[in-house]
């Protein structure tokens, strides 16, 4: 059980980030392999994944959360880096899998590093799964603790590039295909072209034109596009 200071932190977790809704690009079966195995007797005790935004760490860290089915704990340290350390992790070990999201933003924090490198043999020590993300790799992130740097570096770590134009497109049709909605190439490359550029700005824009487009009983056109988003 989580600790009621876990409790109250404000930590949500998107419904729609699961496993089927990630499009796993070269590698990603691989990937999404170990993840899902994680919990297994077999699994790995620690998975590092890193990339820069819109590479979809914290999808894969939430989707793990869900298919954990309520055995594992989700903290966005971004979010809660101004939280005293010992309040967000305390007893954070006592579940099957504890998720760390955004590591960057505390590493180089003497508290926090200090509270990281316990967690890790607490963790250890508990039989509890740890997956881990941020922006750069364990030995390329400014963590000043020796110790925690070389723990860190002790599991599986994978690199998710960044999603370019192409890709961006790709997970479009992908999601609107999802939801039985029909998304033309030239219409989600004019979305990526025109649109919020950040990924999860696009997905955002995909839900509305998905509502709109069964309000309306139209298809996903250019004009209506422009006309649903304004653009």
């Amino acid at each position: 059980m989580a600790s009621e200071a876990q409790l109250a932190l404000p930590v949500l977790i998107r419904d729609d980030a699961t496993f089927d809704n990630y499009l796993a690009g070269e590698g990603g079966k691989v990937l999404l392999g170990g993840l899902r195995q994680q919990l297994t007797p077999d699994g790995e005790p620690l998975i590092f994944l890193h990339g820069g935004a819109g590479s979809g760490k914290s999808h894969l860290l939430q989707a793990a959360c869900h298919l954990a089915e309520g055995r594992a704990l989700y903290l966005p340290l971004a979010d809660l880096a101004g939280y005293a350390p010992e309040e967000v992790l305390a007893g954070a070990e006592q579940m099957p899998l504890l998720c760390l999201d955004d590591l960057d933003a505390v590493v180089g924090n003497e508290a926090w590093e200090l509270a990281l490198f316990n967690l890790y043999n607490a963790a250890r020590d508990a039989g509890c799964r740890l997956l881990l993300a941020a922006a750069a790799s364990p030995r390329e992130l400014a963590i000043d603790l020796a110790d925690l740097r070389s723990r860190l570096a002790w599991g599986v770590v994978y690199h998710l590039p960044a999603s370019d134009d192409e890709r961006k497109c790709l997970i479009l049709e992908f999601r609107a295909g999802l939801r039985g909605l029909q998304l033309p190439p030239e219409v989600a490359a004019f979305l990526v072209k025109r649109a919020p550029r950040s990924l999860d700005g696009l997905l955002d824009c995909l839900d509305k034109l998905d509502r709109a487009s069964l309000a309306h009983q139209r298809a996903l056109s250019i004009p209506f596009v422009k006309q649903t988003l304004d653009l």
